[in-house]
């Protein structure tokens, strides 16, 4: 069932996030919007309900999941330990696109976390996510795990008719319009002393590591499980393939005449005459490109196409999060 929740001070997106929030607190499954991507939301302190989510992604049940929490304040109570560059870094970043692995409090959540002693909080900046996340509280909800809201290593959705197509008509979505960011949190670990990056997003490495006044290690053996860290993720049914400008273009040189279906989605490339050919032009800034990239993806994998070739991105930091979202898609 999809709500519409795109104006949060309208009486019906009020009862919309009201009856979203009651189906949370009762152990049901939510499509929920955020700045990054949709998520798939279930209460984070009820084994049974974050349970679900696993079933309906096809999702293992040792990976974890970020808890989505309204403030510093309710982050905490998942936490055993809240060191203080996890302070330091919600502090300049939260509400926002940035999740923060601290040591787990015992007994709570250990199915959302995929029953590792370290737990991933995030606080969403999104009006409608921060609506439900409120409103869920005060039913007695203290945060929500939600993974992206697809299916286990395909493409994140980025509007509610994404969140729709994956799951179908039963689930409860909130529309809270396309997401602004597009792509997943940075993910950066405070357990361990001495924080790591995890996974990239749009906040850069050199913004965090001024946030937390020390750079920012690499991750290494050690790191905990993470949302989103697997080598092959967020992949379209075609096969996509990463390739240098030059490659491509000699590439897309080769095939002509050919009848094969391809998309080809780039900044440099000009489309050439080949049959079937899908060309989609990718944003010449960062920022633009993480907006787009999902469903970008998701409309030239609906086109039908056997493949689907990317231009790599630019080797500039703020390209970080798109290059690390393309290389695991090409990976699958």
């Amino acid at each position: 069932m999809l709500l519409d929740a795109r104006d949060p001070a309208a009486a019906a997106a009020t009862q919309a996030v009201h009856q979203a929030a009651r189906a949370l607190a009762d152990g049901e499954l939510v499509g929920m919007p955020t700045e990054t991507v949709y998520g798939l939301a279930a209460r984070a302190d009820d084994d049974a309900a974050v349970a679900k989510i696993f079933a309906a992604k096809g999702r293992p049940a040792d990976h974890p999941l970020i808890v989505h929490v309204p403030d510093v304040g309710s982050a905490q109570v998942f936490a055993a330990d809240w060191p203080a560059v996890a302070q330091q870094l919600a502090a300049r970043f939260w509400p926002g696109p940035l999740t923060l692995i601290v040591p787990r409090a015992p007994g709570v959540a250990g199915a959302s976390a995929g029953g590792q002693d370290s737990i991933g909080l995030r606080c969403p900046s999104h009006p409608v996510a921060q609506a439900l996340l409120r409103e869920a509280k005060a039913l007695g909800v203290p945060g929500v795990a939600a993974p992206s809201a697809n299916r286990f290593g395909r493409i994140s959705p980025t509007r509610a008719a994404h969140v729709v197509e994956e799951f179908g008509d039963a689930l409860l979505v909130l529309d809270g319009g396309d997401c602004e960011v597009g792509i997943e949190s940075s993910i950066v670990d405070c357990s361990r002393g001495r924080p790591v990056l995890l996974r990239p997003g749009v906040l850069t490495r050199r913004q965090l590591e001024a946030a937390a006044g020390q750079p920012l290690a690499d991750r290494d053996e050690a790191a905990p499980r993470a949302s989103g860290t697997l080598e092959a993720h967020y992949a379209p049914r075609a096969k996509l393939r990463l390739m240098a400008g030059p490659m491509l273009n000699t590439a897309l040189q080769m095939l002509e005449g050919s009848t094969l279906k391809l998309a080809v989605y780039s900044r440099t490339v000009p489309a050439k005459a080949v049959r079937g050919l899908r060309h989609r032009v990718m944003p010449s800034q960062a920022s633009q490109a993480a907006h787009e990239l999902f469903s970008a993806l998701r409309e030239l994998d609906a086109e039908g196409v056997h493949l689907i070739w990317v231009e790599e991105p630019p080797a500039d930091p703020e390209w970080d999060g798109v290059r690390d979202r393309l290389q695991r898609a090409a990976a699958a």
